[in-house]
């Protein structure tokens, strides 16, 4: 049954109720037509519960807005969704990525995540190009989507909204790799989810690394929200030895601030008995939070980005394949995912709007459950990061 203004309907009395389900419901496709946005295919989603979200076709269908009831969950930076005709991966020694960087999630990779880095690309086989320079968190983002298809289906009484498309990052003399991703939401439901399969489609051996850049702003973003998750270690903190100064722990979220310098963790997260590690961002105030799901045995490290500078007050929270530590540390540490001709990887999350105090309550003892995070704000990192399976 679909659950419909507080009313269980089935697909019947739902159609009995209306002309079309576009009244309350659906995907639609549409262009954006102005600025830096100029052209950029947008699907918006609205589930009927309130839920609206968008998806950025010609950005590798990364999702732009999340809303809920008329509250921002997703965060806009001052680039706007830039179309990728504008982007210069190779621009500002790399960091360029920074001028496209806006919307709820960025996927990062497909064979490069985190700074830019001088790497081998020897198994390629060609003698014109030893290394490659890779930007900022990979190609992938600017990459347009080859769509395959959106709208709704109806399984009995149940009707799921969905989205499918093909992002290709490939090039001669290097890497062939397709992300196929597929977006779903259930009529009348407050959840995301989101299944990426990414398969190296050429015939030379291929690197492979991708974390999700999930942001979260305001209002769920604000003095006062919390940070859930079930860590039993802080690892790692890029910002040791001056985060204290600037009055921002891990869990409790501070007000914005002027000359902020963007801070970041990482947690080793324990998973449930089904293999899954939640992470939410809650608001007590306004009863409001985002909790993400993601599957350890496919993305097995967790970064916590922090940039509450005036002006881009915003939240990361980032499931990834390989530790912190980066590429070449990951080829170093014989961690690097190598994916042979047609080898695959596949990546399954969720995004679960929480609507007041008793979804919050739950989420938090679910969480909690599992692993209880330290209490102390600034803890010490470890230092210890876990070897990783790599292939």
């Amino acid at each position: 049954m679909v659950k419909l203004y507080d009313r269980e309907m089935s697909r019947v009395e739902v159609a009995a109720h209306a002309g079309a389900l576009s009244q309350f419901a659906g995907v639609r496709l549409m262009t954006l037509g102005d600025g830096v946005e100029r052209g950029v295919r947008m699907l918006e989603f609205r589930t009927g519960s309130g839920l609206r979200f968008t998806v950025l076709v010609d950005r590798a269908m990364d999702i732009a807005e999340v809303e809920h009831r008329g509250r921002a969950i997703g965060w806009h930076s001052p680039t706007g969704f830039r179309h990728p005709g504008l982007h210069d991966p190779e621009g500002e020694d790399g960091f360029a990525w920074a001028r496209s960087f806006s919307g709820f999630l960025s996927t990062c990779g497909l064979d490069h995540i985190l700074s830019p880095q001088e790497v081998s690309t020897e198994t390629y086989n060609y003698p014109g190009r030893k290394t490659a320079r890779q930007p900022l968190h990979g190609r992938v983002g600017a990459i347009p989507a080859q769509l395959s298809g959106y709208g709704e289906v109806w399984h009995g009484d149940r009707c799921t909204l969905w989205a499918e498309g093909i992002i290709r990052q490939a090039t001669v003399f290097g890497e062939n790799l397709a992300l196929y991703r597929r977006i779903e939401a259930d009529v009348g439901g407050d959840e995301i989810r989101l299944s990426d399969r990414v398969v190296n489609e050429g015939f030379l051996k291929t690197p492979h690394m991708m974390f999700y850049h999930i942001n979260i702003g305001h209002p769920v973003l604000e003095q006062g929200a919390r940070y859930l998750a079930p860590i039993s270690d802080v690892i790692w903190a890029a910002h040791e030895g001056r985060y204290q100064a600037q009055g921002a722990g891990y869990q409790n979220v501070p007000a914005p601030s002027n000359g902020f310098a963007e801070q970041v963790w990482q947690h080793e997260m324990v998973a449930n008995a089904a293999g899954e590690v939640p992470v939410a961002l809650v608001n007590d105030r306004i009863g409001l939070g985002i909790e993400i799901t993601t599957r350890k045995d496919q993305m097995p490290c967790a970064f916590q980005w922090q940039y509450y500078q005036s002006g881009a007050y915003v939240m990361g929270i980032e499931p990834s394949t390989h530790h912190v530590l980066g590429n070449q540390a990951a080829r170093d540490r014989g961690e690097m995912i190598w994916l042979g001709p047609q080898e695959l990887r596949q990546y399954h999350s969720k995004f679960k709007v929480l609507d007041g105090s008793a979804e919050i309550a739950a989420s938090e003892a679910a969480i909690r459950a599992i692993a209880a995070q330290p209490s102390d704000d600034f803890p010490t990192p470890s230092g210890q990061f876990p070897p990783l399976g790599g292939r």
